[in-house]
Parts: structure tokens; sequence; C-alpha cells
């Protein structure tokens, strides 16, 4: 073929990225996609496909002049081509075809939504007598695998919500390369309330643990609290399932309004998390003025003379941790506002490097009955460090404007006069700003 000088062949980057490498004139190829058919192993045609037609190399001929496709034995020397409409052998159209193909893909493909994550069996008991709340984990099967191995390193992990935060994150040891662990392990919280236990929630997750990378997320369950009856065992056996997404904005005009309505989900949410701070347990006592002959000692018999409130930090569990170590250095501080004088605090000695301290230390107020009905009792949390400020870790504020089970604590101190009263108490971040100042 001669071409004169000047000129160029006029065939545009979409034939040329398309043109069917044979002898003869050049031919762009109509659709590519159907020279490979993918015929559906459920399909049914009414007539097999002849040979000429089956998709392999040797149906290229450098001696095919573009007659494929031709009815009777054109065998090795037709040129392979798409199959029309009509054609015979074909037993239906291109379109009908593709449709297939298209149906075929969204049935196999392997998504996590329809991929069973396993079952977990787990124990919850209540005891209203020690506030305590204990979950025993017992097994999991099926998991799903995690590791290139085909198997899982997987132990739980549990979070109260809403709250969830590092402080009462409670985990299980971790079983090796299987995916029918057994734990057989009780995980207790203590602390925990009445008031808790109804509109609190256990957040029970399934993780793979790997040394060299993060952690992976297998599943998680969700049991609300209130389900689990004051001192019975409840068992649950359930199917392990994904995070439920946050509630999506609706009726957003622009993406821009549903990334900003999202961020201040989160950001809510956070704030959430930030609330709690860990728990108290706090026993309060009304000692009424006493004679010479009952109380022991000069000293004391002076103290208490006129009556006063006697105040007993226990112990606190689930302690926001402050320091690197993910530890903490607690101390407990208290108050009995307003106080004029400065010369209400007490401070308990200082526990190192735990989130659990027990203290079981006592301090006395010298007050009369009435007086007391217009003080406040404040109690906060510290962190001590070393060479600076302390840090804050949270508060309780008691008194006649409290509420709920802090209310409910100063009440009961108030009329059983000389009996102890104890009683948990969460932990927040919402005191006074003077309380803040270290």
């Amino acid at each position: 073929m001669t071409v004169r000088k000047g000129k160029r062949l006029g065939i545009s980057i979409q034939e040329h990225m398309a043109i069917d490498v044979c002898p003869g004139p050049i031919r762009p190829i109509r659709q590519i996609s159907a020279y490979f058919p993918r015929l559906s192993p459920t399909s049914s045609f009414s007539e097999p496909l002849s040979p000429n037609q089956v998709v392999a190399p040797t149906a290229l001929s450098p001696g095919s002049t573009g007659q494929g496709g031709g009815a009777g034995g054109g065998g090795s020397s037709s040129l392979l081509s798409p199959l029309l409409p009509g054609a015979s052998g074909g037993g239906g159209s291109l379109s009908a075809m593709s449709s297939m193909d298209t149906s075929i893909e969204i049935d196999s493909c392997d998504s996590d939504d329809n991929t069973s994550l396993g079952t977990l069996e787990f124990d919850l008991l209540y005891e209203r007598a020690t506030s305590s709340l204990h979950c025993t984990v017992l097994r999991a099967k099926g998991l799903k695998p995690m590791d290139f191995n085909g198997l899982a390193d997987p132990y739980v992990k549990l979070h109260l919500l809403p709250g969830a935060c590092k402080a009462n994150k409670l985990k299980t040891k971790t079983v090796r390369n299987t995916l029918n662990p057994v734990w057989n392990e009780t995980l207790t919280y203590c602390g925990i309330t009445e008031e808790d236990m109804y509109r609190k929630t256990l957040r029970v997750s399934v993780c793979d643990e790997d040394k060299l990378t993060h952690n992976e997320f297998i599943g998680e369950s969700r049991v609300a609290l209130r389900r689990v009856k004051p001192d019975q065992t409840k068992h649950f056996n359930i199917c392990l399932e994904h995070p439920p997404p946050l509630p999506s904005p609706t009726a957003m005009s622009t993406a821009l309004r549903g990334i900003s309505c999202y961020l201040r989900e989160w950001e809510t949410e956070q704030q959430r998390s930030l609330e709690e701070r860990g728990r108290l347990l706090l026993c309060l006592q009304y000692l009424p003025p006493a004679s010479d002959g009952d109380v022991k000692g000069e000293a004391k018999a002076k103290e208490r003379a006129r009556g006063g409130l006697c105040v007993g930090v226990k112990r606190c569990a689930h302690l926001a941790a402050m320091d690197v170590n993910g530890f903490s250095d607690p101390y407990v501080k208290t108050y009995l506002k307003p106080d004029v004088h400065k010369k209400s605090k007490h401070k308990t000695a200082v526990i190192k490097k735990t989130l659990n301290p027990e203290f079981n230390e006592e301090f006395f107020y010298e007050i009369t009955f009435s007086e007391l009905a217009t003080k406040t009792l404040e109690v906060t949390v510290w962190d001590y460090d070393l060479g600076k400020s302390n840090d804050f870790i949270g508060g309780v504020s008691l008194g006649c404007h409290s509420q709920g089970d802090t209310l409910q604590h100063w009440i009961d101190c108030l009329k059983n006069k000389g009996k102890k009263v104890e009683r948990w108490h969460t932990l927040t971040n919402e005191l006074p700003g003077s309380m803040l100042q270290e």
C-alpha cells in the first residue's frame, strides 16, 4: 500500500489501541469484550458451541481474510469474530450473555457482610451487695481467619458504654493459632450501681493480636445491662457483628455539610467518653455529740464533743490513666464547702502505679447537724507528679444540691445518725473551677 508524502492515515487513538494484529487490512475491533464471552454455568443453551466459536489461540490463522464466523466447517482458517445477535450456534444474544455475566459477578463477590464472624459465649452476673459486675468469657467458635495461616490469635475486650475509655477497659488473655478459642476467664467491674445497670451497655469485642502490626478487629456484640437481673447469672451465646455506623445526617444538600455533621457527632461522642474518670467508694457517718463516757481517750472526746461528719475513703476502681506508663499515682483530697477558714482540706497517701488503689483512710469534720445541712462535701482524685503540677483525674460533690446517687447517699447519711453508709460514686470532670487548682 502506497501512501503519499505529507498525508497520514486517518486512524483515531481509540482505533489504534484496538487494532487486530493480523495480516490484511487494518480493522478496528468493534467490541473487545465480545471476544471473551464468559458463560454462566447455570445457563442452558439450545445448541452447544461449535469449535469455531471457542476462544483459543489457534483461532488466528495467517491465511484468514476477515470472513470469520462463516457457517459450515471454517475450522482453523476462520478468524475469531464477535458473537452477533442471530448468529448460528450462539443460542442467545450478546445482551443476554452480558446480563448473565453481571449477575454472576454480583453473586460471587466476597464481601464481609456475607461472611460469618463467629459466635461468642459468656456469662454475666451482677452482685448487688458488692456492686460488682462479673463477666465470665467462656469460648468462641468459628471466628473469621485473620492471619496468613488461616487462623487467628483472639482475645476479648470489654467496655462500658457510654463512657468507653481505657479506664474501664478489661481484657482477657490471648489464645494463639485457633478459630475456636476457650478462655474460661472472669473479668470484674467494681463500683457498678443499680443506676448503671439500668442505663449502661456492655460492649464485648473480639480482636486478633498481632505482634508486628496493629491488632485487628474481628467482631463485637452489645448487651444492655438492664437485661441482667441482680444476683442471677445470665448466659449469652451470640453472633459477632460489625460495629454499628454513626447515624448519618438526613436531607443534607452538600457533601461539606454532611462531613461537618459527621464531625460534630464524633466530637460529641468523644466528649461523652471523657465524662467518666473512674469510681470511688465512700463511707459517710454522722456522729452525734457524745458524752465523756462514750468516747475513749481525752483527745477523741474533745474532738467529737460537738459531733461531726466522718468521711471514709475506701478505694477507687478503673481510674483514668494519666501517666505515659498507662497507670496513675492517685491520691484523694476532701473539702467541706463553703470553707471560710480554709481548714477543711484532708489528703490521703499516694498509691504508686495503679488504677485501682485502696486507701482505707478516715477524716473527721467537727460540725453540728444543723450546719451540715448547708454544707457540700467535695471529693477529688489527683495524679501525683514529681517536679510538676499534679493532674486532676476526677471528682464528685455530695450535698443537698446534688442529684441521683450522690443526693441519696447524702440523705441516707443524715437520716441514719451514727450508722456507716457506703456507696460507689462515678468520678467526673464537671467540678467548680476552684477545685481544679492544685
